[in-house]
């Protein structure tokens, strides 16, 4: 298994403990969550694509790895993403600017040969 599957299935299971430990409150969150990604004015795509760059902004391994592992499966290709990237580093600076690093983890991992 990759590094950046490896942070997800870490983060995951740290989820499950909250939702065992609290599981009205994780119960209402992943409601809020699943009702926020579905299509509506904006595709789900779009959406995801979205949600990538606020991950690298707020300099999250895991929003970066689920995020781009769900825009490719939306169907955003790579070159998307890296021009997602751009627009993260210019309202994230020098630390967004790093995590491009964890994007690249990701793209290795679940694009695999898709990659330009």
């Amino acid at each position: 298994m990759g590094e950046m599957r490896d942070a997800m299935r870490s983060a995951k299971r740290a989820m499950s403990e909250l939702r065992r430990q609290v599981p009205d409150e994780m119960e209402s969150f992943s409601g809020f969550m699943g009702t926020v990604l579905r299509p509506g004015k904006l595709d789900l795509k779009t959406k995801e694509l979205i949600a990538l760059g606020m991950g690298l902004t707020a300099r999250c391994t895991y929003c970066i790895g689920i995020h781009t592992e769900k825009a490719l499966n939306a169907g955003a290709t790579p070159e998307e993403l890296w021009e997602v990237a751009t627009v993260a580093v210019l309202m994230g600076g020098g630390p967004a600017l790093t995590y491009v690093a964890e994007l690249q983890k990701a793209l290795d991992e679940f694009a695999g040969s898709q990659q330009a």
